[in-house]
């Protein structure tokens, strides 16, 4: 099948992007997103142009540094999936997908569909970790949790820290994420040491970096790829006024 490809073109964060249009033909339905772009590379650098410069490495959706925006929606179309996760099964011949990065302040593009997402990083190194020294892997059963508590700490670390939540925010708010690393640890006994602490360098961090703050659309839910629960941001709210108050 034949896929037109609208794509924001940036050669660095300080440039001015414009789109550019492509047409590539000979589309397998079995071929991943990337793959297509695979090809459409191919052809570029066969013709001495500039290939589209975008993020990839796993391509099993659990490294989360797959994220563009394909026609207005993070990561594409299917709900639950990342980027390179998507296949061209998706769409029809004949379609036009716009392509475009993350849009934050706070993800400055380096080139192309390619974004800065650092910003994420500096908010984990304000706390998201845990001091206590464990040792060696402890049997399942010797530090009792309830499975209640297990579960919902799973859940939020399922999270891979890819931005599309952020992405989707008409505010590029990035309390989701935040909400999930601070749910992650306040569900578990080993996390409670620096866990009032943490929830606030997280906060001041995550504000730090200019992202902006929730208005309750829940539009990061909706296009989070591992569907992490906007509950994450009524908790982080809620271990946030904790942490005030002691």
């Amino acid at each position: 099948m034949k896929i037109n490809l609208k794509v924001w073109r940036q050669v660095n964060n300080t440039s001015e992007g414009k789109f550019e249009i492509y047409e590539v033909d000979n589309v397998l339905e079995d071929m991943s997103f990337f793959e297509m772009l695979d090809m459409l590379n191919n052809s570029l650098i066969e013709k001495n142009e500039s290939p589209i410069a975008f993020d990839h490495d796993c391509r099993e959706g659990i490294c989360g540094t797959c994220g563009v925006v394909i026609n207005g929606r993070a990561h594409g179309p299917l709900k639950g999936v990342t980027s390179c996760q998507l296949h061209m099964r998706s769409f029809k011949d004949g379609d036009t997908l716009v392509l475009e990065p993350w849009r934050s302040n706070s993800f400055p593009i380096v080139k192309d569909l390619v974004v800065n997402r650092q910003a994420f990083d500096r908010v984990m190194e304000a706390g998201g970790y845990i001091s206590v020294k464990t040792g060696g892997a402890p049997d399942a059963n010797a530090m009792p949790i309830f499975k209640e508590n297990a579960d919902e700490a799973f859940d939020s670390a399922t999270c891979i820290g890819c931005g599309a939540c952020v992405a989707a925010c008409k505010n590029s708010s990035a309390m989701l994420f935040v909400g999930a690393k601070v749910n992650q640890y306040a569900q578990l006994p080993q996390g409670q040491i620096e866990h009032e602490k943490r929830v606030q360098d997280m906060v001041a961090q995550m504000d730090a970096e200019g992202f902006g703050s929730c208005t309750n659309t829940g539009a990061c839910e909706a296009d989070c790829p591992k569907e992490i629960s906007v509950t994450n941001i009524i908790k982080l709210n809620k271990e946030y006024l904790k942490s005030k108050l002691a």
